[in-house]
């Protein structure tokens, strides 16, 4: 089945087709990057309500916020594959798709007949990506995964939030890293299906992705020394950085990274040069030992000016800042306006704004097209796969697919 988008440049995965059974978010994401590159996705959803990330919330127009996310420039077949005739589908399918990427509860593909062993003789090209909270062995394979439990079992948790209570991440960091390390993955397993012409499975567990997100502070913890202390939004073993108050009640975030910034930070953004030789502050270690007392002096200093002044100061002085966004101000950043990152794309709410993949390529364009409807491309496909307007109609009937 060859791609149903053509772009006026050859996309790198132009050609292959992508069959997902997923819902929620590290699958879709994954599924959605493979897209951008130009692949077919077609992604199977349950006739009576689809992808349960599309009830999630109805703040995109209507929409799920995550669905908009995840789900442009695919295809949404509505099959039941507890029905009979559903399965009859699939099987038509098969043969024609290059990767087959699930995110079911454990053990549901294989009990469908979906694992890579049980599709490996008749489809020797296959590469088959299983995504799952815990990986297919071991004493919790079977237990549910969720982003929050995954940053908890990761040991995330433990090292984020304020000392008094750990926070989870704003952002679903455990699905995005399962869904990352499930993308490259598929890049890496057709590379090498270009030189044996096999496919090959891929095993992705959400907690091993976030374990390895997590090697900064295992490392630090090295060999039972104590581990990163809960900081809020400031880093745990390097000061002063994070965020500041200014008098304006603006807040700013800065960075000092070597004992050169922390001169000039005392010099030219403090106006207080002794402090660079103040036995408490000489060293990282001894700032981190003693920041209560070091942020009670720049949050004084700060107090006479407004951010915008601080991060002048900062930028004059060559020290690393930002501003605290909220979201609005990144939908409105000007450094994302300046470099065009935003398109449109089609949605069953009309035209949305939508983020260019990062990575831009000097020899495609990524591909933005629309978020499906549920179940918007199932007469098409069944079409394409030689089924009738009547076998098509038996099917609706049997409620093996969505209308």
């Amino acid at each position: 089945m060859s791609a149903a988008f053509p772009s006026p440049s050859p996309r790198p995965l132009d050609g292959i087709t992508v069959l997902s059974l997923e819902h929620a978010i590290a699958a879709p994401f994954c599924t959605r990057q493979l897209a951008d590159l130009g692949a077919r996705v077609i992604k199977i959803e349950r006739p009576d309500a689809g992808d349960f990330a599309r009830g999630y919330d109805e703040r995109v127009r209507g929409l799920s916020s995550h669905f908009v996310w995840t789900n442009r420039s695919k295809e949404s077949l509505a099959l039941d594959l507890k029905q009979e005739g559903a399965r009859g589908v699939l099987e038509r399918l098969l043969p024609k798709i290059d990767v087959l990427v699930q995110n079911l509860a454990p053990g549901a593909a294989a009990r469908l007949g979906l694992s890579f062993e049980a599709l490996r003789e008749r489809h020797p090209r296959l590469i088959v990506c299983d995504i799952s909270g815990y990986g297919d062995t071991g004493p919790y394979r079977d237990k549910k995964a969720y982003d929050l439990l995954i940053q908890s079992e990761a040991g995330f948790l433990s090292v984020t939030g304020t000392p008094d209570e750990p926070s989870k991440a704003g952002a679903s960091v455990a699905d995005i890293a399962a869904g990352m390390y499930a993308y490259s993955s598929i890049l890496a397993a057709l590379l090498l299906r270009a030189t044996t012409g096999e496919g090959s499975r891929i095993d992705v567990s959400m907690l091993e992705s976030m374990v390895e997100w997590m090697g900064y502070p295992m490392y630090y913890a090295f060999d039972g020394a104590p581990p990163p202390a809960r900081s809020g939004a400031a880093h745990a073993t390097i000061y002063p950085y994070g965020p500041f108050p200014a008098g304006d009640g603006g807040t700013v975030m800065l960075g000092l990274q070597n004992e050169r910034e922390w001169r000039v930070f005392c010099e030219r953004v403090l106006r207080q040069p002794e402090l660079a030789e103040d036995p408490r502050f000489d060293a990282n270690s001894r700032r981190t030992a003693n920041r209560a007392a070091l942020r009670d002096i720049i949050v004084a200093a700060f107090a006479r000016m407004s951010a915008d002044e601080v991060i002048a100061a900062l930028e004059e002085a060559q020290i690393a800042n930002a501003r605290v966004n909220d979201m609005a101000g990144v939908w409105n950043h000007p450094q994302l306006a300046a470099r065009g990152r935003w398109a449109e794309v089609g949605s069953p709410a009309g035209m949305l704004p939508a983020l260019l993949p990062p990575g831009a390529s000097s020899a495609f364009a990524a591909r933005m097209d629309a978020i499906p409807a549920l179940g918007q491309h199932t007469a098409g496909i069944l079409a394409e796969l030689g089924y009738g307007d009547a076998q098509i109609q038996a099917l609706r009937t049997q409620r093996a697919i969505g209308p």
